[in-house]
């Protein structure tokens, strides 16, 4: 097949934009200059992709998408900022992904291996971990970050600025305005913490005693009234126990996932959901 069998003739791609010569590109797609799309990737009918954009390899983005426009930031002033995507990831129907700003990194940067379903939004200066799901309409405001592993059900709105931990895992329609620490089920408006995503972490394959040792350092948090302080030390005296007598090669999986679930806690700057 010949590059202009690839390219639909509806199409419009800008002489300045780099595309692997097997990238499809359907009816009245509309490629900028300084957009960049790795092989293998299929970019459906009537979506828009403006840059600069630089777009990794296997990505598939459906009809009426918005790719690597201009954020909605007022204090933006044309300045060239970008958007990062990864590889292998499923952008579905009238999603919107914006560029960074220069009152943070410049930069909106989504991983590899992600499904964002259809009309979701990712603000500027956004960053997005790898294998999450953000199910239908979910919204991300400026500067959020977001982990690996992450769910946020159908509706969720994240507030500017907040950290969602990897493998945390939101209700449809939840307003999160604090940081979600890692592991952590939230639901609600606003959304408060009920509990860890035991599912995700059987999915994954993980051991009852592994998933028991999370369930102990969420109580830390959560069920024992202490200062978030406080039990943050009790986390770090918790992974000093994970010796390899105990828990064999267990051990040093779990003594990560706990490192993740205290990061989470210390990098937080809004506070976390309770």
């Amino acid at each position: 097949m010949s590059d202009k069998q690839l390219i639909h003739p509806t199409a419009i791609v800008d002489s300045g934009a780099q595309l692997a010569t097997d990238v499809v590109v359907g009816a009245y797609a509309v490629i900028g200059a300084d957009v960049e799309i790795g092989a293998g990737s299929w970019v459906g009918p009537h979506v828009v992709i403006q840059g600069p954009t630089k777009i990794g390899a296997h990505n598939k983005i459906y009809q009426f998408a918005s790719v690597g426009e201009a954020c909605q930031d007022k204090k933006y002033r044309d300045e060239p900022t970008r958007l990062i995507i990864g590889d292998r990831n499923v952008i579905r129907e009238s999603v919107t992904l914006h560029r960074g700003t220069v009152q943070d990194n410049s930069e909106t940067r989504i991983g590899s291996d992600n499904l964002l379903m259809a009309y979701v939004h990712v603000a500027h200066d956004c960053i997005v971990g790898n294998g999450t799901i953000l199910a239908n309409n979910a919204t991300l405001a400026g500067h959020v970050h977001v982990g690996d592993g992450v769910i946020l059900g159908g509706f969720t709105g994240v507030h500017q600025f907040c950290k969602v931990g990897s493998y945390s895992m939101s209700g449809m329609f939840s307003a999160v305005t604090k940081d979600v620490p890692a592991f952590v089920m939230v639901q609600g408006n606003l959304a408060k913490a009920f509990g860890l995503n035991v599912e995700g972490m059987r999915r994954r394959g993980w051991s009852k005693a592994h998933i028991a040792l999370l369930k102990n350092a969420y109580k830390l948090v959560y069920r024992q009234g202490l200062t978030l302080e406080e039990a943050k030390s009790k986390l770090v005296a918790l992974s000093g126990e994970l010796s390899q007598e105990a828990y064999g090669d267990d051990s040093v999986p779990m003594r990560e996932s706990l490192s993740l679930f205290l990061d989470s806690l210390n990098a937080s700057t809004r506070g976390i959901v309770r």
